[in-house]
């Protein structure tokens, strides 16, 4: 059975910095590739960024510079961290298996100005 769990999400203030994990199993991890996507209140959700099966890396344009993903592979695991928050991250944060059904639960994460 495919699972993700989530964790790290909190309350922060503005321009402070928070780690989210994504822990993996029922799933051969290194061949995997895994996104992080939120969705805030009243909107879509959306994708923050990815990590390929190969290890590369992207990041959609409103977290570049700010948010940076990291993958443990003898943990099965997969970071977000992320800093110089601002007001506008406030959303709900899962882990994604690229092209699967398979998602997390979530995380909240809150910024406060």
């Amino acid at each position: 059975q495919v699972q993700l769990v989530e964790s790290g999400g909190g309350l922060v203030q503005a321009g402070g910095s928070l780690r989210l994990s994504c822990a993996v199993s029922g799933v051969i991890f290194q061949i995997i590739g895994l996104e992080w996507h939120r969705q805030a209140p009243g909107k879509q959700r959306e994708v923050v960024g990815s990590v390929t099966a190969r290890g590369s890396i992207d990041y959609t344009d409103a977290v570049k510079g700010r948010f940076t993903i990291s993958r443990d592979i003898a943990k099965k695991t997969v970071y977000l961290e992320m800093d110089s928050l601002k007001p506008e991250d406030t959303a709900v944060y899962y882990c994604h298996i690229s092209k699967s059904k398979h998602w997390g639960q979530g995380t909240q994460v809150t910024v406060s100005s």
